[in-house]
């Protein structure tokens, strides 16, 4: 698959795990999420366009997998666990939590990955900078609170499938904007989320996200 992904795109597809990964993430090994992705390929679909992104899911929070998550991954800390399935193929734009997110990969997907030293003073961003990962089905990836992404991109015409754990309450709605509106803050659009967006991404757009990708929406190719 990854031989093929490079076959069909202008820009060099790395496997996470590649030597290039290091500085956005580790390979998490040793948990047991066979449960966990049963769930997923059992009781949740992908959408026929764009995507769905669920943040808690009390069913897969329950089973006994997320407990040791939370207190070997996070410290004690309290998780949620959710999900993010669709069809996504361009960049779109990045995020950034305080705080680790996990990534279990129910299906194969790439990455756009960048990291928050890259971004301007300005809140800009080059989309030059990112660079992008292949992530194969089953695979569990942490990735830094210093590591900007988004969405997953499909590899099939199917879509994906990714289940997405990070601290608890991160992207829910804010209970207070910042007064500041200057800065870091003007990235902050939910709890725990900052992002930067494409300018021709739309429903990003319309939820207030700062307009600072700089380059070409790229897409994608499988």
């Amino acid at each position: 698959m990854l031989k093929h992904l490079n076959e069909v795109n202008d820009v060099k597809i790395y496997s996470v795990f590649d030597e290039e990964f290091k500085t956005y993430g580790n390979i998490i090994t040793g948990y047991d999420v066979v449960d966990m992705i049963a769930y997923m390929e059992e009781h949740t679909i992908i959408p026929d366009n764009g995507n769905v992104y669920i943040a808690s899911v009390p069913e897969m929070e329950n089973l006994p997998i997320s407990a040791t998550l939370g207190e070997c991954v996070y410290g004690n800390m309290p998780i949620q666990i959710g999900y993010c399935n669709g069809r996504n193929s361009t960049y779109n734009g990045f995020e950034y939590h305080k705080g680790s997110e996990l990534n279990i990969a129910v299906t194969d997907f790439m990455l756009v990955l960048g990291h928050t030293w890259e971004i301007s003073p300005e809140n800009t961003y080059r989309i030059e900078d990112a660079r992008v990962f292949y992530v194969p089905k089953g695979t569990v990836i942490e990735m830094f609170q210093t590591t900007l992404h988004l969405s997953p991109l499909k590899t099939c015409d199917e879509g994906f499938k990714d289940i997405v754990v990070l601290p608890k309450g991160t992207n829910t709605p804010l209970c207070n904007k910042p007064i500041d509106s200057t800065g870091e803050n003007r990235l902050l659009l939910q709890r725990n989320k900052w992002v930067i967006s494409h300018p021709d991404r739309e429903p990003l757009m319309k939820q207030g996200a700062f307009p600072g990708l700089i380059g070409e929406n790229k897409e994608l190719r499988y």
